[in-house]
């Protein structure tokens, strides 16, 4: 992999051609290139409003006021999405009820090579507070990016690798917020500067979180009189502080014809895992509370160059470098318990098309050498190496009213076990597993593919319809697992002789706009062929209830739908309103899966000036107590309601002062997709302020 490395960066610096010479200012975007092209669905442009499938993008500014927190809880509330909330310190997104292994999250177009998706505990190893942009994928879009992409993908995009020159001497932001509840400080900025073709970036995210503040016992009554506790009277979640800081550089060459630059980043955070507050009973053998470190040191090469092609008209590469580290700390001796180690390369080579009458495309190559360790007690996963080599197409055909995606992917995954020695447990042998006989080398071929036609009518209107057929390689946890897991209390049990995960999805869409109104819907049904989950055995293993992975049959479906209506508007006055729901059901052969999100209904009221903009959020969550696995417990329906207030106290500059009051009923609200939900609600009463400022 390392030769290959080498030999894709020598290619591509040649390739480059640094003697094009170089442009005195930035690339402008053609006239005919739409200006919201959204970078993850394709590697050539394609406008939001015709994407045939389901995209949220998370602009600069929307990440400015958002609340700082994990990846999982900034994109929450998005329709189709929650978050696993594993407290303040650990989120990752779930998109149609589907999360972990299933759910690809990238930086800059390639994965982050941490152990996110080993388990809810494990934070994700970028921080929202880096990204210029967030791009959200649901459904047969994400084909370009393997498997691991099944349920959704989410692309963090960063400028940490400049591919254009700056409009000024120096660009930069700054933004920094103090909020309630928790006592929560952040500050996140950048700074980009360039002389001649060389620009320089660097940029910084940190953030302070104390305890955070619930309005009732944090531990849920159904939970307390289900074990028989009586749970303490703080109203506070214990063990739930955070500490992060990130920051990088970067730098690029950037000529008429392209760019090419690298950069470093290094992320650093602690945070502690909530734990059941009670006072009794309390058992003896606990450990007491956990906090967890997460370090990891990235590279990134970029480039991109413009080709005298009659076929191509464009290369563009990535190439990701992580070397991961996460240790479970006791909190009362220091203890270090166990680590997660995750060392790796991702890189992704695309070429495209040039455009001709209608037609866009484009051939990639993706590549993948990970090295994961997992040491210590409570290591339920074996030293695994990790290879994957995916060939894709995709292909769009634009006739005005109508038109054509095409996408096909090949891709081969393969592990590589560590076995020697491996112990099999009394619960993995009564299942008929035996580690010494096991084959420690699992290989998985994968074709997907997938057809979308669209027709524009009209300029209001747009109608599409997707069918995919997708497959993902099983994971290490899934393939190998044979220990305690601590992030879910369980003892979980693998399967080496799993068959790829296959599913055959359709999905709907609608979008309708004016110059007042916009409406979009997608209506989705997917059915899986060997799904993988975990179902309880009804055995005990080192006092943890045995969980076995197992395949079945399974079936999701869903919608979602946003719509806004501008209600009234008078010069730079304007009065908005914007709606949102989403829902999704599943079934497998064993019964329903576990923490299926609950339907949610979001309301927004919008006031906008030149100088000041006022919103208010109504968000509505269902009960989820029908249709649960056997082993999950009910949750409450929910209310929030949020206000947030802006101020742009000089006219003309892209200064913001904002204050932002959360969760202003104090209500009780658990996520029920969350591992932790009966004994860490999310946050009660809060109120933020902040500013952000853009140079």
């Amino acid at each position: 992999m390392a030769i290959w490395v080498r030999n894709l960066l020598l290619a591509s610096s040649a390739a480059l051609g640094l003697g094009h010479g170089v442009s005195d200012a930035a690339a402008p975007t053609k006239a005919d290139e739409p200006a919201d092209v959204i970078i993850t669905a394709a590697p050539y442009a394609v406008s939001l409003q015709t994407l045939t499938t389901s995209v949220n993008v998370i602009s600069r500014e929307d990440l400015d006021m958002a609340t700082p927190a994990g990846l999982g809880d900034v994109l929450n509330g998005l329709s189709g999405v929650r978050s696993t909330f594993f407290g303040p310190g650990a989120s990752r997104p779930v998109i149609r009820g589907l999360s972990g292994p299933r759910v690809m999250i990238l930086q800059n177009g390639v994965g982050l090579v941490d152990a996110s998706s080993v388990s809810p505990d494990h934070a994700v190893a970028s921080d929202p507070g880096e990204a210029t942009r967030i791009e959200v994928l649901r459904g047969p879009s994400t084909l370009a990016y393997g498997g691991s992409g099944i349920g959704g993908v989410v692309n963090i995009i960063d400028d940490r690798v400049p591919s254009t020159k700056p409009q000024a001497p120096i660009e930069g932001r700054l933004s920094g917020s103090y909020g309630t509840g928790n006592e929560g400080r952040s500050v996140s900025g950048s700074i980009k500067t360039g002389m001649g073709p060389i620009v320089v970036v660097a940029d910084v995210v940190t953030r302070r979180s104390s305890d955070y503040e619930v309005p009732s016992n944090p531990v849920s009554d159904r939970l307390a009189k289900q074990d028989g506790l009586t749970a303490a009277t703080d109203r506070k979640v214990l063990n739930s502080s955070v500490e992060l800081d990130a920051y990088g550089a970067g730098a690029s060459y950037v000529g008429e014809r392209g760019f090419i630059g690298a950069s470093v980043k290094r992320t650093d955070t602690t945070y502690g895992v909530p734990f059941p507050q009670i006072t009794a009973p309390i058992d003896p053998a606990d450990e007491g509370p956990v906090e967890l470190h997460l370090k990891q040191t990235r590279l990134d090469v970029r480039g991109e160059h413009e080709l005298d092609l009659e076929t191509f008209s464009k290369i563009q590469f990535s190439i990701g470098h992580a070397d991961y580290e996460h240790a479970e700390i006791a909190v009362n001796d220091g203890a270090v318990g166990t680590r997660f180690l995750s060392k790796g390369t991702e890189a992704r080579f695309e070429l495209v098309h040039r455009e001709h009458n209608g037609h866009k495309g484009a051939i990639g190559l993706q590549a993948l050498k990970r090295d994961f360790q997992a040491i210590g007690d409570e290591a339920f996963v074996p030293s695994v190496e990790v290879s994957e080599l995916g060939l894709f197409t995709l292909q769009r055909f634009d006739r005005d009213i109508w038109g054509v995606d095409l996408g096909a992917r090949l891709d081969q995954r393969k592990f590589t076990a560590d076995l020697t020695g491996r112990p099999t447990s009394d619960a993995a042998s009564s299942g008929g597993l035996d580690w010494a006989r096991a084959d420690r080398t699992q290989s998985f071929t994968n074709i997907s593919a997938s057809l979308g036609l669209f027709w524009k009518p009209n300029d209001q209107l747009f109608y599409a319809l997707s069918l995919a057929r997708n497959g993902r390689a099983p994971s290490e946890v899934e393939l190998f697992a044979d220990g305690p897991h601590g992030g879910t209390s369980t003892y979980e049990i693998g399967n080496p002789d799993f068959k790829s995960e296959i599913v055959t999805s359709i999905e709907a869409t609608v979008r309708y706009t004016t110059d007042r109104a916009h409406l979009e819907g997608h209506l989705y049904r997917a059915h899986y062929n060997g799904f993988i989950e975990e179902n309880p055995t009804g055995q005990v293993q080192n006092d943890l209830p045995v969980f076995r992975f197992t395949q079945t049959g399974a079936d999701f479906h869903g919608f979602e739908l946003d719509a806004s209506y501008d209600l009234w508007t008078d010069g730079d006055r304007s009065l908005k309103l914007n709606l949102g729901s989403d829902l999704v059901r599943g079934d497998t052969d064993a019964g329903a899966p576990a923490r299926i999100p609950p339907y949610s209904v979001t309301s927004k009221m919008s006031w906008q000036t030149t100088a000041y903009s006022a919103e208010l959020e109504l968000r509505h969550v269902g009960a989820a107590d029908q249709h649960l696995a056997a082993f999950e417990l009910p949750t409450d329906s929910y209310n929030l309601v949020n206000v947030t207030a802006h101020w742009k106290p000089v006219a003309g500059k892209s200064w913001r002062l904002f204050v932002d009051a959360h969760n202003l009923t104090d209500e009780t609200a658990r996520e029920h997709v969350s591992f932790l939900k009966d004994v860490a609600p999310m946050p009660g009463r809060s109120v933020r302020i902040g500013s952000a400022l853009t140079f």
